[in-house]
């Protein structure tokens, strides 16, 4: 069985910074890689960077790219989200989980709030 925990959100201003991290037990290894999901309220949730277990090559949604950095530390099993440059359109609860993702992988998320 999988489990997913993020954690690492919180309020930030216009600018600054926050990282993420995801901790995996059981099987995520199995999984073609890992990515970071996020929804904004009354949007549906969107891919916002995957990093894939092979080769470590990291790929992003346009609107974070040069601002977002996704890596993972494979003796912690955990996951990051480097987030830079925060924008209000950033708000949102973050989510990590398999890429491409799997309904049951699902967690709380983290609510990462970006006041202008």
């Amino acid at each position: 069985q999988v489990t997913l925990v993020e954690s690492g959100g919180g309020l930030v201003q216009a600018g600054g910074s926050l990282r993420l991290s995801c901790a995996t037990s059981g099987r995520i290894a199995r999984t073609y890689g890992m990515g970071w999901f996020r929804q904004a309220p009354g949007e549906e949730r969107e891919f916002v960077a995957g990093i894939r277990w092979s080769d470590d090559s990291t790929y992003y949604t346009s609107p974070v790219k040069g601002r977002f950095i996704i890596s993972r530390d494979t003796a912690k099993n955990t996951v990051y989200l480097q987030m830079n440059s925060l924008k209000p359109e950033d708000t949102a609860v973050y989510y990590c989980n398999s890429n491409p993702p799997r309904e049951e992988f699902w967690g709380q998320g983290t609510q990462v709030t970006v006041s202008s």
